[in-house]
């Protein structure tokens, strides 16, 4: 009888101590998962706020492009305004004015193949961030589930662990008793 005390009163102590590592492997489990989602959380408001910056950047880049939509109108308001006026000189001088009127044409139609050809870029520039910006965001949403899937990874791995640690105590305990009672 007293040789089982000493066995029974060791079981008792490891299965406590074990009970113990189990609890404060939970805890350092839960403070990882809560440090991982924390992180997530930070990348993600992150992205969110470079989203919103590079919102208002293409919105400003919008702004601009309008106003020169804007001038390249006005350019050819006043250019029309200018022609009409060479018209009325032409019926005067029209040998002179006519290489005249050829050339402000010629200007005019530089002008705004330049400008039409500014604006193309700006718009190739703004699908080019707005395709930037896509690229980021699936990039984020990925790194957020491989770091999602790499803690139930670690979770499920911890778990089995403490499942196999709880199943070899309770083979050791059940020895244990067997032992004492054969």
């Amino acid at each position: 009888m007293n040789t089982e005390q000493p066995i029974g009163s060791t079981a008792q102590a490891e299965i406590l101590d074990l009970k113990s590592t189990i609890a404060a492997l939970r805890s350092g489990l839960e403070r990882s998962r809560d440090e991982a989602d924390s992180g997530v959380a930070s990348a993600v408001s992150a992205a969110g706020a470079e989203i919103a910056q590079l919102k208002g950047t293409i919105s400003g880049m919008r702004e601009v492009l309008e106003c020169e939509r804007a001038n390249c109108d006005e350019l050819v308001r006043q250019a029309h305004s200018t022609s009409q006026e060479e018209i009325a000189q032409l019926q005067q001088t029209v040998a002179t004015l006519r290489a005249l009127l050829e050339a402000d044409r010629f200007e005019s139609d530089k002008r705004m193949r330049e400008s039409l050809s500014s604006a193309e870029d700006r718009i190739a520039q703004l699908q080019s961030t707005i395709g930037a910006l896509r690229e980021d965001l699936e990039r984020t949403h990925f790194a957020r589930e491989d770091a999602t899937n790499a803690i139930r990874t670690q979770y499920r791995s911890e778990v089995a662990l403490l499942q196999a640690t709880v199943q070899a105590l309770r083979e050791r305990l059940e020895e244990a008793t067997t032992g004492t009672g054969g």
